[in-house]
């Protein structure tokens, strides 16, 4: 199972981002993008690869302690920005990138990831990067991609409303059958977490008095 760790924005939040990215399908060469599903969006975390089934309940477990190292914080999605040719993504900001940065370190650590950022990164055999948080919107087709930056400047005004990460989840990627072009993949929720930072706290809370 291709699997991949992600937390989603509120219904709230997407659909702020939704009204932006309505503008950005009416410029040169949006034709020739593909477009990620709405429905799909998602803040991706780590990336495991192909898991066995077996290997699932031990993964699980290990990112529900992450869960419980991480309180929950503050977001927003704002701008916009992209890697190379390849992908067009929307910013995630807010008080709490701190916090969003040690829980993608720790969904990492959960597992045999490939590494923090978008589930396809493995697949295409790029080297690993940093953490940035981002929503990805869109990528160029074939071996060259595609300009992006109109669609960059085209996303550097918004500005999205706070909202709270209080939870994440293992999810499982299906690629599109039958070479099918243009084909989107499907996302499967096997397993939410909230987030609670019971374990921090109680790691950061002095001992009681003797």
């Amino acid at each position: 199972m291709r699997l991949f760790a992600a937390l989603r924005p509120p219904d709230a939040a997407l659909a702020e981002l939704r009204e932006a990215v309505a503008g950005l399908h009416g410029l040169p060469g949006a034709g020739r993008l593909r477009w990620a599903d709405p429905a799909g969006w998602h803040v991706a975390l780590a990336f495991y690869g192909d898991v066995p089934a077996g290997a699932v309940p031990a993964l699980c477990e290990r990112l529900g302690a992450a869960a419980a190292g991480v309180p929950p914080h503050g977001l927003r999605l704002a701008g916009g920005g992209r890697f190379g040719r390849r992908v067009l993504w929307a910013g995630v900001t807010g008080e709490g990138t701190a916090l969003l940065g040690r829980l993608a370190a720790s969904a990492v650590a959960a597992g045999p990831a490939e590494g923090p950022g978008d589930e396809r990164d493995a697949e295409e055999q790029r080297p690993r990067r940093a953490f940035e948080p981002h929503l990805t919107l869109a990528r160029g087709r074939g071996r060259v991609g595609a300009d992006l930056a109109p669609f960059t400047s085209g996303l550097a005004g918004f500005d999205g409303g706070p909202w709270t990460a209080a939870c994440f989840g293992l999810y499982r990627s299906r690629l599109p059958g039958g070479g099918e072009p243009g084909g989107r993949p499907r996302y499967e929720t096997l397993a939410v977490w909230p987030l609670t930072g019971r374990s921090a706290a109680a790691r950061e809370s002095p001992p009681p008095p003797e």
